[in-house]
């Protein structure tokens, strides 16, 4: 069998369809899961719901998909190596890589990022687990969703399962912040790893695309959002405030996950000024060819820096892995100019967006909500009461490998933002709804 479409739970013969591939069947799973559906009432920068125009976590999975699958498309063509096969993890199949894309953020719960922390926090203080969002990617595709003729897991192909597991290490494990449950690694990543012959701490290369084009759609489709909703003001008053690039240089600092990118190489307040200046001279250009029309301007620039950042996604050697490596090339090198770049964009989304006092507002909001209905769900004799019986039910079948803490989390991140306050206001409000609204 090919280790690439082997499927740990679907017996061998029903494997292999003559209509279909497999990954289109891995692609008609996904995009037919509520998990899947629920992203687009999860936030991704703006609440879901703030307005008809911003992202969700649904539309952002689509368009790392795109960059994704074009991009190995282009690399195939690009990289004669790929072609020979000579390695399960040395391939870019462009079907893998959208379906790995589509999948790559179901584990976010409601309320973006703050909601990740929230839940981290509550897990941790009480009961000493964790909350990851990258490992809940693989809780819900190898536990809790199911599929016709299955009732756990949507049993993905190994391919696609190693595709999204950017970070390839046991969450438990001393030091790491990211990974992949105890349960899931023990049970089937570290099974599929060795059958591929994996180098330890090394991802697959559709997972190293996969991850750069996320990067890639962060640090330009955030900023468009960021300009449409009035964040990002695009005049020289903006953009030079030394108050905006000291923001910027801290958050480089303080990121200890980007520190591979060479900033003991540059001046790091030098290059942000210089990345904001061409940022906005390039603004100003297109807002002239387009008639100055903002709309046109906003899409224009945001298609150019795509373009850009997907144009030079390449491949080099890894020696320090014994491994090849996905990221910006030029040259034959590493770009990492251009990774500081990106790195600098991401951070302008993240200060403008994410710090805005109102956002902030909002998450405090939202930090309430999710620490109220954990102490309301948190002890079992109390919880099982106000939780879907469904729910309850699948708890007892496998309660002797899910425990009720977990459970919550399970629970409270499978919620949409929009159900998450809906259940709150059932709960603490004086009036919600009706008692016969179906969940």
């Amino acid at each position: 069998m090919d280790l690439r479409k082997l499927r740990l739970d679907e017996p061998a013969h029903g494997t292999f369809s003559e209509e279909r591939d497999e990954y289109e069947r891995d692609y008609a799973r996904l995009i037919q899961s509520p998990a899947f559906r629920r992203l687009q009432g999860k936030s991704q920068v703006f609440g879901a719901g703030s307005g008809d125009y911003y992202r969700t976590r649904l539309t952002h999975s689509l368009e790392v998909s795109q960059i994704a699958r074009e991009t190995a498309r282009r690399m195939g063509k690009q990289y004669p190596f790929l072609a020979r096969k000579e390695h399960p993890g040395l391939m870019l199949d462009p079907a893998v890589v959208e379906c790995a894309s589509l999948a790559h953020d179901l584990g976010h719960p409601p309320f973006g990022h703050k909601g990740e922390e929230v839940l981290n926090q509550l897990l941790n203080e009480e009961y000493g687990l964790e909350y990851e969002g990258n490992a809940q990617n693989f809780r819900i595709l190898m536990f809790l969703e199911k599929r016709a003729g299955s009732d756990s897991g949507l049993d993905l192909t190994a391919a696609v399962l190693l595709a999204i597991n950017k970070y390839p290490f046991r969450l438990e494990d001393p030091g790491r912040h990211k990974g992949v449950y105890s349960m899931e690694w023990d049970g089937r990543i570290a099974e599929l790893r060795d059958r591929w012959k994996m180098p330890e701490g090394c991802s697959t290369l559709e997972a190293q695309l996969m991850d750069l084009s996320d990067d890639i759609a962060y640090s330009t489709h955030d900023i468009e959002d960021g300009i449409r909703a009035g964040k990002i003001q695009m005049n020289r008053t903006f953009f030079e405030d030394d108050r905006l690039v000291e923001h910027l240089i801290q958050e480089i600092v303080n990121d200890q996950g980007n520190l591979e990118v060479g900033w003991e190489q540059v001046d790091i307040g030098a290059m942000v000024r210089r990345v904001l200046d061409t940022y906005l001279e390039q603004w100003e250009t297109i807002y002239a060819e387009c008639g100055k029309e903002a709309s046109r301007t906003r899409r224009e620039i945001k298609a150019r820096w795509v373009s850009t950042f997907a144009g030079r996604v390449g491949i080099i050697d890894d020696p320090k892995k014994g491994w090849k490596r996905v990221t910006f090339v030029r040259d034959g090198q590493q770009d990492l100019e251009l990774l500081r770049t990106m790195e600098i964009l991401k951070k302008l989304a993240w200060v403008t967006l994410i710090k805005d006092f109102r956002v902030q507002r909002l998450q405090k909001r939202s930090e309430i909500m999710i620490r109220r209905l954990w102490d309301s769900f948190k002890v079992p004799d109390h919880g099982r009461l106000i939780i879907p019986a469904d729910w309850v039910a699948s708890y007892e079948q496998h309660k002797a490998q899910w425990s009720w803490p977990r459970f919550v989390a399970d629970y409270i991140s499978g919620m949409t933002d929009a159900y998450a306050e809906k259940v709150y206001a059932e709960l603490f409000a004086s009036k919600s709804g009706s008692i016969y609204e179906m969940d």
